[in-house]
């Protein structure tokens, strides 16, 4: 599963639907996931904050397309920092549409009294199993130390930054062996990927200090 998708799945309970984060936080680790997928596409490259399209050839990805026409018709906006706070805003929905699309989850409508909104849900049981095993499987492979391609280690690195750590790694002692591992991790991530993780979570620090004012 492409990187935002699986950030996505954990991200948000799969009985209700709703983000386990702040939704900013949520936004901004979307935002970051794709970003990241085309990094790992080879179409964007980080240097010094900003980004760089360094291939024009169109992923395969309709979602991961339309992200690199828009930052091809951007070229004057080039900072990360930018970039996540653009994507953040209608991230959730993007990659709710996407997964949507590959049959991971189902459109469910909460009514309000004055408003409606539609959330992304895994609702069959195969759906919630796979939602599910997005956290397990990081989680085992930390624990048990098993190799990791390079988006888990990135996947793992955007749960850090954002706070999702204690949804992934539940027991005290998991959290201690990911927060072990996480230098590790960031030294084995090329460097516009361990600047991708670092604008993140600062953008998700100020984001939260906000929103406490």
């Amino acid at each position: 599963m492409v990187l935002a998708n699986s950030y996505y799945l954990i991200a948000h309970d799969d009985r209700t639907g709703r983000s386990r984060l702040h939704p900013r936080a949520t936004g901004l680790g979307l935002a970051a996931g794709l970003l990241g997928e085309l990094m790992l596409f080879g179409r964007l490259r980080a240097m010094t904050g900003d980004l760089y399209v360094v291939s024009h050839e169109p992923p395969g990805d309709s979602l991961c397309h339309t992200l690199l026409d828009l930052l091809v018709a951007q070229p004057q906006h080039k900072e990360i920092r930018t970039w996540l706070a653009y994507l953040s805003q209608d991230a959730a929905d993007q990659v709710g549409e996407r997964l949507l699309r590959a049959g991971v989850v189902e459109p469910v409508t909460k009514r309000k009294l004055l408003s409606a909104q539609t959330l992304y849900m895994p609702v069959s049981p195969d759906q919630r199993n796979a939602a599910a095993w997005e956290s397990i499987r990081l989680a085992e492979a930390l624990g048990r130390r098993r190799s990791m391609n390079l988006s888990d280690r990135v996947l793992v690195a955007l749960v850090v930054a954002t706070g999702l750590t204690r949804y992934v790694f539940f027991s005290p002692q998991q959290q201690r062996d990911c927060m072990q591992a996480m230098p590790g991790i960031l030294s084995s991530l090329p460097d516009d990927l361990v600047q991708l993780v670092q604008y993140t979570e600062a953008a998700v620090g100020s984001a939260l200090a906000a929103g406490r004012r």
